[in-house]
C-alpha cells in the first residue's frame, strides 16, 4: 500500500520505491571520508597550487586518516 501511495504521488512521494540500501551505505562512506579529508586546511580552500601538490596533499591526508583508524 506504501509503495502504490508513493508511485501514485511521484516526486513528491519522498523516498524512491527502488531504495538501494547498499548503494545508499557506500555513499554514506565516501560522503563521510571527504568531509574528514576537508579538515585539512590545504584540502578544503585548495591552497597548492599545482594539481601534483594537491595530490600530494591528498595522498599524505589519506594515509594519516588510514593510519589513525
Amino acid at each position: 500500500m506504501q509503495r502504490a501511495n508513493r508511485m501514485r504521488r511521484g516526486r513528491a512521494g519522498g523516498r524512491p520505491p527502488a531504495f538501494d540500501r547498499e548503494a545508499y551505505k557506500q555513499g554514506n562512506t565516501v560522503e563521510r571520508c571527504i568531509n574528514r579529508l576537508k579538515q585539512w586546511r590545504g584540502i578544503a580552500t585548495r591552497y597548492e597550487k599545482t594539481a601534483t601538490i594537491y595530490l600530494a596533499g591528498l595522498h599524505v591526508a589519506g594515509a594519516f586518516l588510514w593510519s589513525a583508524r
